[in-house]
């Protein structure tokens, strides 16, 4: 298949990528914006393959987009370009408007138009897949729920609600256009490669560096968590797999609180790299929480696992593990970051606990 990835020079898009590139039956067009957290490092290993190529482009930019699209000849779109920090989303909500609402219906536009113009096999075997996120339902109490694909939306932060509006313009070109859509809803994704700003990156870098831990509020609020490398798989399968109009939850049944998360990986740090003078623990701070921090996400991924066979293949102490493994081994990629030589770098501040 020829496959256009969205955003896959990001976190997941760049996994992403990299499963996908690894098939010598793919050819795969990175198409990404290189914003802030977009980095061209991460797909070092696979920027010499023959199947891949990366095309700097906004997806703002319909008729770019459109051309990359007969071009390339695209069977699949994978849809990952969005901004996605909720502590930004908080502080500046118009690029979230911008890039995951307007973004998104000028991408559909692309794809609706490229899509009619399609005849014989192609047209019936085209994917548009767009790759969200279970902030969209908001939160659950602590002790009880799930989120499944019928779980109506609530979102509670300007990233989760904007990310809402994008899920509903896929499914509105779906019903009103019959353009052939699939929706997947992902948990919480930790790995390599992830951006220094979220917790797990975060919590090991500050360790490292002897600096405070920062954790909200009292560190309750639970979240489910999945190792990145297991969502690439499941989103391959879902575009090339899954049925049109469907949506498919995607978790790693590994619901755990932000302090758990930031104390195990104290604890890993302490086996695989001792501190001196005493446990990683001890640099654990808790500061004020953030507004309207959701309590608790819980993914229901029995779709994905009953219609697609996908599972995952990481617990999370052993993903965990890995994700350490990677940070203590590759500073050549964090290093740049965390020294600050990116833009809109910000990590000096106390971010963030959650997203």
């Amino acid at each position: 298949m020829n496959i256009l990835v969205t955003g896959g020079a990001g976190f997941i898009g760049s996994a992403v990528c990299r499963l996908l590139s690894s098939n010598p039956g793919h050819r795969v067009v990175n198409v990404d914006k290189l914003t802030y957290a977009g980095n061209l490092e991460s797909l070092r290993q696979i920027e010499n393959y023959p199947n891949y190529s990366f095309a700097k482009a906004d997806i703002c930019e319909a008729s770019t987009v459109a051309d990359l699209l007969r071009r390339h000849e695209i069977d699949v779109i994978m849809h990952l370009a969005a901004e996605s920090h909720v502590d930004r989303s908080i502080d500046g909500p118009s690029a979230f408007i911008e890039t995951n609402i307007v973004g998104t219906f000028r991408l559909l536009t692309a794809a609706l138009g490229y899509w009619r113009g399609l005849s014989g096999d192609k047209k019936p075997g085209f994917r548009f897949h767009h790759v969200s996120t279970d902030e969209v339902f908001g939160d659950l109490p602590f002790d009880e729920g799930i989120f499944t694909e019928d779980t109506p939306y609530a979102p509670s932060s300007p990233y989760s609600a904007s990310k809402a509006a994008s899920d509903h313009l896929v499914r509105a070109w779906h019903e009103t256009y019959g353009l052939p859509v699939v929706v997947s809803n992902c948990s919480n994704n930790y790995g390599p490669f992830h951006f220094p700003e979220k917790l797990i990156p975060l919590a090991i870098l500050n360790a490292l560096h002897d600096k405070p831990i920062p954790v909200y509020g009292t560190g309750a609020n639970v979240r489910d968590w999945l190792f990145v490398e297991d969502h690439a798989r499941a989103l391959e399968l879902v575009a090339t797999k899954g049925l049109p109009g469907q949506s498919y939850n995607v978790g790693g049944n590994s619901e755990r609180s932000n302090l758990v998360v930031v104390e195990t990986i104290c604890d890993v740090l302490d086996r695989m790299k001792p501190r001196a003078g005493g446990s990683y623990r001890d640099l654990i701070t808790f500061v004020s929480d953030r507004p309207g921090h959701d309590r608790r996400y819980a993914i229901d991924a029995s779709k994905i696992r009953r219609e697609l066979g996908w599972q995952p293949a990481e617990t999370f102490e052993s993903g965990l593990a890995r994700t350490v493994r990677w940070y203590l081994d590759n500073d050549w990629w964090w290093k740049p970051i965390r020294d600050g030589r990116y833009a809109g770098e910000r990590l000096g501040s106390a971010v963030t606990a959650a997203t």
